[in-house]
């Protein structure tokens, strides 16, 4: 059995498909592509293949995580190409290669967003505002309802720069089995500390991290 890792971009019109649907894609992405994928065991068997980490509907990545297990051995570069001549439109495999680290691994995501507003520079002091103040709280859905969390301890801010119009953010976040933080969150307590109006844009996931910030692969 040939275990395979694949990482894979979802942009353009792509980022509105959800992560349900997402799987569904993968399955007539895996039978159009002939690859002899292995099936689980059991009265009702399927396609063996998971995703690292879900994607919130409307973000860009340009590293999705997609692992599966193939029942014989076959070229990564074979495996890219029968992949990506029939993925949908946004979607295309980067790179193939073996699964070397367990999921459990990922510690991080980190994300880059625009902030668009026409005051640039009340936005860009706004932005500072909150990023200097002691706890960044929002209310996060959890199993047991909401629940008010403080972001600021487990967020890193890697760029804020001012453009004319827009304020372009580099941040990574806790992601993986036990926290997962998108920057939404970021976005809805800024919106919540200023009366400037903005737009959110280009929000797209550009790379999943180990504890040690070292890429996950």
């Amino acid at each position: 059995m040939q275990r395979v890792r694949a990482t894979f971009e979802k942009k353009g019109r792509a980022k509105y498909i959800s992560h349900l649907d997402l799987n569904r894609c993968m399955l007539r992405t895996f039978r159009r592509s002939g690859l002899p994928i292995w099936y689980t065991e059991g009265f009702h068997s399927h396609p063996y293949y998971s995703f690292a980490l879900a994607l919130s509907l409307g973000f860009e990545s340009s590293c999705e995580i997609l692992d599966f297990n193939l029942n014989e051995d076959i070229p990564f570069d074979e495996i890219k190409d029968r992949l990506n001549a029939v993925m949908p439109e946004g979607m295309r495999i980067v790179k193939v290669a073996d699964q070397k680290q367990k999921i459990t691994a990922i510690a991080k995501a980190e994300y880059s967003f625009s902030l668009t507003a026409e005051d640039a520079d009340g936005l860009y002091s706004a932005v500072q505002a909150l990023l200097e103040q002691p706890q960044i709280l929002i209310e996060k859905k959890t199993k047991k309802g909401l629940k008010e969390v403080d972001i600021k301890p487990e967020m890193e801010v890697v760029s804020c720069e001012k453009t004319d119009n827009s304020v372009d953010m580099v941040m990574r976040l806790p992601a993986g089995t036990q926290t997962n933080y998108n920057p939404s969150l970021f976005i809805e307590a800024l919106r919540r500390t200023t009366d400037i109006g903005f737009d959110a844009e280009k929000i797209r996931r550009t790379a999943i991290l180990c504890a040690d910030n070292s890429d996950f692969d």
